[in-house]
């Protein structure tokens, strides 16, 4: 799947701390594959489908990845990338990217 990387990545919770970042297809299968069975629905089987469509070059890989941020969104997993990684913002001190 090399070169199906999204234009931006998406983060979703993965359990209670952890924040996983999906950056492209091959991301987004193995999470989709990881989830419950219990919890796989019509939700699921959308954001799926959107993913297989694109690999096969039947669909834009920004459908594949709108689908999977809204299937994140719907179980309330996704996470805002402003709030998930702080220290990509770039550091505000003057010694050297050490925080004062």
């Amino acid at each position: 799947m090399n070169g199906r990387i999204f234009e931006r990545p998406i983060l979703v919770k993965n359990g209670q701390f952890v924040v996983e970042e999906i950056g492209s297809l091959a991301d987004a299968f193995e999470f989709l594959e990881r989830w419950p069975e219990s919890r796989r629905g019509p939700i699921y089987q959308t954001a799926l489908r959107a993913c297989q469509r694109a690999h096969d070059g039947h669909l834009p890989l920004s459908v594949a990845r709108d689908a999977f941020a809204g299937f994140a969104r719907s179980f309330k997993i996704l996470e805002p990338a402003s709030t998930a990684l702080p220290w990509m913002a770039g550091a505000k001190s003057g010694r050297g990217g050490i925080p004062a």
